[in-house]
């Protein structure tokens, strides 16, 4: 299956996508620190080979020759509009670009598409324009009209029967899909209505009961990770007190925590000759009320990109005794479920914003490979011969 890529960046979705086995006709993004990482991985890393990397304004791009050849479209429109730790400029921001993407989704007619932004869209500021962006995606042939609102242009939508897309969309925590970050992001999946094509979010797969079930009941976790066992802390004691014993484990697999994501991994060092790409120290952590780090044996907190490379305590860990270092930008990787061979050439802020603005790769994969089951069966003999029938 064919599929093109918008506002790529350091290509966390892109690359889950093409691991759920689609091949990219199009790699678009901007930002020329972000495209040469990229290119320099085309060579690295196998999936990404042949990717046909444009780059440049997306605003300019003439979907025209890929018209009708493309399966899935996906995509992470930028999200500091919309960002709880950005300027909250939502609609009004210049890099607000949702109506690029429902554009391709116009010229491109693809049959899904794939949509990631921030939990901030959510917020009940932007809850209307969040509505407003899935009616037009089921709606993209609708157009505004030259100097019209977006409110009004929602009013005219609102009233128009004819749907093109049915659009579904979730709020998901890639800690709940094997990812080592508690991340949560806005998804939104859409099938060309003629397809007829069912969806359902992708249950999840890992759970915050089994990891405490893994560490504080049947204590395997410990082994899991060569560690010794520590004593529980007062809150798991009183939780076991609170609730007592599980009759059976949990059914899902457990969380992915720091420990999990850091394996194998040297104890990083400052200067030039990290022994792994990437895994170098930087110094001049600290902690502050908020901003305290993550813990070593939970999913770390969410990687955040910021205005200037790291803000603060997100992308830390915590050492004992109130003492946190800054995660290498190979350890933000692992984090975030990019393969080791997959590397960054630029300065250390610039990586990090790459990464902070990433897609984990595997949750990236989940939900791709869903898509993909469900065009397999939408397209299918049998199924078509029934929607005949």
């Amino acid at each position: 299956m064919n599929s093109v890529e918008l506002f790529a960046g350091a290509g966390g979705l892109a690359l889950g996508v093409a691991r759920a086995g689609f091949k990219h006709l199009l790699v678009s993004e901007w930002d020329k620190e972000a495209c040469d990482t990229l290119r320099r991985n085309a060579a690295r890393v196998p999936e990404m080979a042949g990717w046909p990397v444009v780059e440049g304004d997306v605003r300019s791009l003439d979907y025209r020759p890929l018209r009708d050849r493309v399966d899935l479209l996906a995509g992470g429109p930028p999200c500091q509009p919309f960002s709880l730790g950005g300027k909250h400029g939502g609609e009004g921001d210049a890099r607000n670009l949702f109506p690029e993407a429902i554009r391709a989704v116009r010229e491109l007619r693809p049959k899904a598409v794939l949509f990631e932004n921030v939990k901030g869209l959510l917020r009940s500021s932007f809850r209307p324009y969040l509505d407003y962006i899935r009616d037009w995606l089921r709606r993209p042939g609708l157009t505004p009209k030259e100097g019209e609102s977006w409110e009004a242009h929602h009013a005219r939508l609102r009233e128009s029967k004819e749907v093109e897309y049915d659009v579904h969309s979730q709020l998901v925590d890639s800690a709940n899909y094997g990812v080592p970050q508690s991340r949560q992001r806005v998804l939104m999946v859409a099938f060309r209505s003629d397809l007829k094509a069912s969806w359902s979010t992708p249950p999840a797969t890992a759970g915050e009961d089994a990891l405490f079930h893994a560490q504080w009941i049947s204590k395997r976790y410990w082994k899991e990770v060569g560690a010794s066992v520590p004593r529980p802390p007062v809150e798991v004691k009183e939780r076991l007190a609170r609730e007592g014993l599980p009759l059976f484990p949990p059914a899902l697999e457990r969380w992915r925590t720091v420990r999990d994501a850091l394996r194998g991994l040297p104890k990083p060092r400052t200067g030039m000759d990290a022994e792994i790409a990437n895994h170098v120290l930087i110094s001049g952590a600290r902690a502050y009320p908020g901003h305290t780090g993550s813990e070593l044996d939970l999913p770390a907190k969410t990687l955040k990109a910021g205005d200037h490379g790291v803000p603060g305590g997100e992308n830390m860990l915590r050492l004992g005794g109130g003492r946190v270092r800054y995660f290498t930008v190979r350890e933000s990787a692992r984090l975030q479920t990019f393969p080791d061979a997959f590397t960054f050439h630029s300065a250390w802020g610039e990586s990090m914003r790459q990464l902070g603005n990433a897609v984990p790769v595997t949750l990236a994969e989940v939900f791709a490979t869903a898509i993909r089951d469900r065009l397999a069966r939408a397209g299918s003999p049998r199924k078509r011969d029934a929607a005949a029938v």
